[in-house]
């Protein structure tokens, strides 16, 4: 659910400091100068400060624009000075309004970003207003490697923030006897006033300390086993903010970004008033990479794929295809990949030619139910299937029996092993046939994959987000000169779910069902038939 609209929680005192500021040609010294002249007035009326004080801890963001700075040192090269005020642009102030709604709500949330919207400094201006307002919290910080979080000296270190943005508070607004060496050593800040903290982890540890009121896991798509992350956290914070840019599709923040279950705060480079499409232009043009620039700044999840084997663009437009569109010819080919653990599903796709007529998943099923619901799926299209390609590996070898033991599926059961070797070598149980010509694929998995690839050219899928992720989130790399994906196990390492269903469309293409130009695979079928199974009829795709 995304934030819109926002109630901006400021007021007339910072509206009038950024009056008539031009964000494209920033005076920090007006700004500066009229700062002085407010603390001068305040110092000068008895109990001023206890009052503005009050004020704060209703107003974050009148903090953060009246007393808060920040740190470029991209400002040099301009003539300006590095350490400038922190002066809030509107979306910004919805943020940090964000933030807080929340933490007082007890809600997780996501905040996906383009690159350079100043989003650290906003988290850590959050992070130093609850500290500093609110006796006794414990605001949590994380990301993927220690120095990230805190580096003495190292101003990328997100507490190097921290310390310098309380350092640069008037004195009257930091904590009362506040000494940074002595209160902000490694990892850990106190505010010796209240007995406030913000704790620093990073990596595996995430999760595995005190607990907090908030915590913000930074670069939250790029965190290692992200799975046991988010458990960890579950224990330990009721309000977990997962803050990044894109880092590819069906990953966990993917996920908890497009589920729609979780508030959405979208940072987007036109949310900006310092940047235009010139800039934007500019990012393009200086680009070594195109990737960069669609993770970092156009926030595109597949594009952002390192090494996908399938484009978000390819699965798109097959997508967009309509069913009208296609050539949907010939017999009905079935593909099934069961659970292999407890939180994958049991997916099946039957396609017809270049469509695809249905793709379900269902749960908990063992190989008799998981056979049952395979010939459920396939009761109201009333024809024999020409086949149907089931994954052999865990229960799926106990499908394969039952199915095959069913009368009206003599003969089209095929059991796959996607792991099988394409050089010749027979697998283990003798059922599948072996390409005499597949030096381009080092397994059966990256020939299944590169055919359903060339097939999703002219085909039309459903159009889902889960299986738009699936499909583009498979990587691939090459051993010994032959193209090979990743396993599900190496997926499952990076935090990305088994591709159930993008792999239940690539076993309808276990056995091709004719020789195709476009698809140049000789197929040795006598191992099949010696098992006492005739290979799915070849009739055509």
């Amino acid at each position: 659910m995304p934030v819109s609209g926002a109630k901006m929680p400021i007021t007339d005192l910072s509206r009038q400091l950024v009056a008539g500021f031009d964000w494209t040609a920033p005076d920090y010294e007006v700004i500066i100068r009229r700062r002085i002249r407010m603390l001068k007035a305040l110092r000068a009326e008895p109990g001023a400060i206890g009052g503005m004080k009050s004020h704060f801890r209703d107003y974050p963001c009148d903090f953060v624009t009246l007393f808060g700075s920040t740190f470029d040192p991209r400002l040099v090269e301009r003539g300006i000075d590095p350490v400038v005020p922190f002066l809030l642009f509107p979306r910004q102030v919805e943020f940090i309004d964000w933030i807080i709604e929340r933490w007082k709500g007890q809600e997780d949330g996501v905040a996906e970003k383009s690159r350079d919207m100043g989003v650290s400094w906003l988290t850590v201006a959050a992070a130093v207003w609850i500290f500093l307002y609110h006796p006794g919290s414990v605001v949590g910080f994380g990301s993927r490697k220690e120095e990230y979080v805190d580096k003495l000296g190292d101003p990328k270190s997100l507490f190097w923030k921290v310390r310098t943005f309380i350092d640069l508070l008037p004195r009257e607004f930091r904590p009362a006897g506040w000494n940074s060496k002595k209160h902000a050593p490694y990892m850990v800040i106190t505010n010796p006033e209240n007995g406030a903290k913000i704790v620093g982890e990073a990596g595996d540890n995430i999760g595995r300390g005190a607990r907090t009121s908030v915590y913000f896991l930074d670069e939250a798509a790029y965190i290692e086993r992200p799975e046991a992350v988010d458990a960890a956290l579950s224990q330990t914070s009721n309000c977990k903010l997962h803050v990044s840019t894109p880092n590819g599709a069906g990953n966990p923040f993917y996920r908890k970004a497009k589920g729609g279950k979780l508030p959405l705060f979208v940072f987007d480079w036109r949310d900006d008033p310092r940047k235009s499409q010139a800039w934007y232009d500019a990012q393009v043009a200086k680009a070594d990479n195109p990737t960069i620039v669609a993770q970092e700044i156009d926030r595109n999840y597949e594009a952002s794929v390192v090494n996908s084997f399938i484009g978000g663009d390819l699965v798109k437009e097959a997508m967009l295809r309509g069913p009208t569109q296609v050539q949907a010819v010939g017999g009905l080919r079935v593909g099934v990949d069961p659970a292999r653990f407890g939180d994958d599903k049991f997916a099946v796709t039957i396609r017809r030619g270049r469509l695809i007529v249905f793709q379900a998943e269902a749960q908990n099923l063992d190989s008799f139910t998981g056979a049952a619901y395979v010939r459920d799926c396939l009761a109201p299209y009333g024809e024999k299937p020409e086949q149907i390609a089931v994954d052999e590996i865990g229960i799926g070898a106990g499908v394969v029996d039952v199915l095959t033991r069913m009368a009206e599926f003599a003969g089209v059961v095929v059991g796959v092993n996607a792991s099988l070797r394409m050089d010749g070598a027979a697998s283990a149980n003798g059922v599948m046939p072996i390409p005499l010509v597949a030096t381009i694929y080092y397994n059966l998995r990256a020939r299944m994959y590169g055919e359903m690839r060339e097939w999703l050219k002219g085909a039309s899928v459903p159009n889902d987000d889960a299986l738009h992720a699936e499909l583009t989130s498979v990587r691939y790399g090459y051993r010994g000169g032959s193209l090979l994906l990743e396993s599900k196990d190496d997926m499952r390492r990076r935090g990305v779910k088994s591709p159930n269903k993008a792999d239940s469309i690539a076993l309808t293409f276990a056995i091709p069902g004719a020789q195709n130009d476009m698809l140049d695979h000789q197929i040795l079928t006598d191992t099949a038939l010696q098992a006492g199974r005739r290979p799915a009829s070849r009739s055509g795709y």
